[in-house]
């Protein structure tokens, strides 16, 4: 009995540890969902709201909040394509490819990186080369877009390396260039004057809450199915023990059959094994 103990107590540590950890994991798919829940919240009410002025959302010294991070706004002034960046390892829909970030001297002075749009890759599955990006337009333009914040990572992510990053952050593009950029940026919908047909704007992502909900389901379950796996394991393991004590007061309790003597190494029990065997005649 005492293996069976300690068999029993080492499975309810690790079904106990395990437990916490898939009850862990379904916890961070809750917290997941609910963040996506308010960032779609956000996007509707913004998207609902009228352009501002781009002035009135990204104000000088003062980083993009969540509640900024999605508004529309409007922003004039003029492009500068000798330091536009291609982020790299972008996707829209099945699509693979880049989003080109150029920076735009608005009529303020200021500067402000626009998103102008995604590209797709080449029929080889490489990303376009710098000298094939479309310029943007020369002269005045209109820009309408929405707001984002920087995206933040390791410095081989965000400074460009030969006009090429994997992520978005104005500040390092602005060092990079050798001058000062508005913190975050703007993702153009449309223009005036409207730009290249080869770059497709990127569009609002999917309002849908995802996978979140049911992979918090799934790690609920697994918890539940190692709780119950443990229960029926020691189940188990007393039945077994129970049939085999079972056998074994059957077989000290068995009778011994009519008729037939028993015996000890082939001599009745009940005469002496010295004693002679009578014979007929004796």
């Amino acid at each position: 009995m005492r293996k069976l103990w300690l068999r029993w107590i080492g499975l309810a540590l690790f079904v106990v540890v395990l437990s916490l950890v898939m009850i862990r994991l379904g916890e961070w798919q809750i917290h997941r969902l609910d963040g996506r829940r308010e960032a779609n919240a956000t996007i509707r009410a913004h998207r609902a709201q009228p352009v501002l002025d781009w002035t009135a959302v990204m104000r000088p010294g003062t980083a993009i909040s969540g509640e900024d991070q999605w508004k529309r706004v409007r922003v004039s002034g003029s492009y500068d394509a000798g330091h536009q960046v291609q982020v790299r390892y972008r996707k829209v829909g099945d699509q693979q490819g880049s989003e080109i970030l150029t920076p735009l001297r608005a009529t303020d002075g200021r500067t402000v990186l626009v998103d102008r749009g995604f590209i797709g890759r080449k029929d080889d599955g490489t990303d376009p080369d710098i000298a094939d990006i479309p310029n943007p337009p020369s002269g005045r333009v209109t820009v309408i877009g929405y707001v984002k914040g920087n995206e933040n990572g390791k410095d081989t992510a965000v400074v460009p390396v030969d006009g090429r990053a994997r992520l978005i952050n104005s500040d390092s593009f602005a060092r990079t260039a050798g001058t000062t950029y508005v913190n975050g940026y703007i993702v153009l919908v449309n223009s005036t004057p409207t730009q290249s047909g080869r770059l497709a704007p990127v569009p609002f992502p999917e309002l849908d809450e995802g996978p979140h909900l049911s992979y918090a389901v799934q790690w609920f379950c697994f918890t539940a199915i190692a709780v119950g796996g443990l229960f029926i394991l020691i189940r188990g393991d007393i039945k077994d023990r129970r049939k085999r004590r079972e056998r074994a007061e059957r077989r000290r309790t068995r009778p011994t059959p009519v008729g037939k003597p028993a015996t000890r190494g082939g001599v009745p029990i009940d005469r002496p094994a010295d004693s002679p065997t009578r014979t007929e005649g004796d």
